[in-house]
């Protein structure tokens, strides 16, 4: 679809930018906080660790306040479950509570829409050993955890994320930790766990309905488009499946309060259904969500077995664990272009990503993650000239802003990062922030905080409200 004129972004808009407690913070036992899952997770080892990060803990006012004059009108961000409850559960660490205070009363200072994720990636050590999220009783930690944070935050928080990317904690459990290194009949174990989480997500919904009438909450699932390596019908039945078992399988559940039925008969088929309770799909059914997070990188492209397809088609180097060849093959794509870290660029596949979202579920949107990792340069100058940034964001935005003129409600954008820091699998090097920090794997060096070009960029796209995004700015 071609638009005749271009639809502007709405009015109050929320451009913003997003970072997590576990990649930003550090203070990783300061004030009382108990270690997560992440703080012993064995990749840590090899990249800079995450007990210092960013140091956002001990410098938040004058980030916020670099924020600000970004133009933030949110900033997306998670609240530490162990910072709150050393050990997930049983008395709560008043101390870590008041960071949390400290933090969102800075933003509200500024102007800045604190929009914040309950729970992203780094579940609380002490809960892991008891079982995480295969043990039932973590729904209730969950439960009161969250419950928490809307009794301490709720008069100034409008906008909270329920759990970020369940999906890939579900399909690359054992990267992110979810999943014990040698648990017996994994991918069952991992469907279970999502069942749970599915559970207590609901019991998280209706409590912040319950308990903040005028507030608004969803998930923040990874979405991606997913196209077929070819018109042959059976890459285009891979494709469909690859859709229902990566996006829909945790959005249906979300959304409509039942399982997705081709995600389902994949479990079944494969004897890895969950155990499900006769009460469970009530509940599930009760926890509506007020609108849809997502986030976005790159599509994916699949085709059916291997076996069968002819010389030349190669298993993408993305393929996701848990799934087995006769359901999809990964392939690549000889029409997009790869980064340096081998990932994928597709605009346009953002605009099919958030039609397909919006068409299916027709709840309001907000993109909450988004961006380029690179290795930026710091030059002499102490500048950092990250146009390959802007142009990956520029190309972004652009098809965000057709969607809207497709009819999708978009509410705010969120790319991802809002400063530099630790990347989960590549460390400090792999860098994603409008804002540097000067440091690198193993030396902190004074962390220092520097504009980027990109910064300058952004600045000028968030006051122009998206209509100005031409990469010519004076840095």
């Amino acid at each position: 679809m071609k638009h005749q004129t271009l639809t502007p972004f709405p009015a109050g808009f929320l451009w913003g930018a997003s970072t997590s407690a576990y990649q930003v913070e550090g203070g990783w036992n300061s004030d009382g906080k108990g270690p997560s899952v992440i703080d012993n997770a064995h990749f840590s080892d090899k990249i800079a660790d995450f007990t210092v990060t960013s140091d956002h803990y001990h410098r938040f006012k004058d980030d916020v306040a670099l924020f600000a004059e970004l133009g933030l009108k949110t900033y997306r961000f998670s609240i530490a479950w162990s910072r709150l409850y050393p050990e997930g559960e049983g008395e709560l660490n008043v101390q870590g509570a008041a960071f949390y205070h400290r933090l969102i009363d800075e933003l509200v200072r500024h102007d800045i829409e604190p929009l914040v994720t309950l729970y992203h990636f780094d579940l609380p050590w002490t809960l892991e050993e008891k079982g995480g999220w295969t043990n039932p009783a973590t729904i209730a930690a969950f439960e009161r955890f969250s419950r928490t944070a809307f009794e301490l935050y709720g008069d100034r928080v409008k906008y909270w994320l329920t759990i970020n990317e369940q999906n890939m904690m579900i399909l690359k459990g054992e990267i992110l930790g979810t999943l014990p290194p040698g648990t017996s009949d994994p991918e069952k174990t991992l469907y279970q766990q999502n069942h749970n989480m599915m559970l207590a997500q609901a019991k998280v919904i209706i409590a912040c309905h319950e308990m903040l009438p005028d507030a608004q909450i969803g998930p923040a699932p990874n979405i991606s488009c997913v196209y077929a390596a070819s018109s042959r019908p059976e890459d285009v039945l891979a494709a469909n499946n690859f859709t229902s078992i990566r996006n829909w399988l945790y959005l249906d559940l979300a959304c409509f309060g039942r399982y997705n039925a081709v995600a389902w008969r994949f479990m079944e088929e494969k004897g890895i259904a969950p155990t499900i309770a006769e009460e469970d799909m009530s509940l599930l059914r009760q926890g509506k969500p007020d609108f849809i997070a997502f986030n976005y990188y790159a599509s994916a492209t699949v085709g059916a077995d291997i076996q069968s397809e002819t010389e030349g088609r190669q298993r993408h180097d993305q393929q996701l664990a848990g799934i087995d060849s006769t359901v999809y093959v990964g392939t690549n794509n000889p029409h997009l272009k790869k980064n340096q870290f081998n990932w994928y660029i597709d605009p346009v596949g953002f605009r099919i990503t958030a039609r397909e979202i919006y068409d299916r579920y027709h709840l309001p949107l907000i993109v909450t993650e988004n961006g380029l990792g690179a290795f930026d340069e710091l030059t002499a100058e102490n500048k950092i000239y990250d146009d390959y940034r802007i142009d990956y964001l520029q190309q972004h935005i652009q098809q965000l802003q057709l969607a809207i003129g497709d009819g999708v409600d978009l509410i705010g954008y969120c790319p991802w990062s809002a400063i530099d820091l630790v990347s989960t699998h590549q460390g400090i090097s792999k860098r994603y922030g409008f804002i540097y920090v000067n440091r690198d794997e193993h030396d902190l060096k004074d962390l220092a905080r520097l504009k980027k070009k990109s910064f300058v960029w952004y600045q000028q796209v968030i006051r122009s409200n998206g209509q100005h995004l031409d990469s010519k700015v004076d840095y």
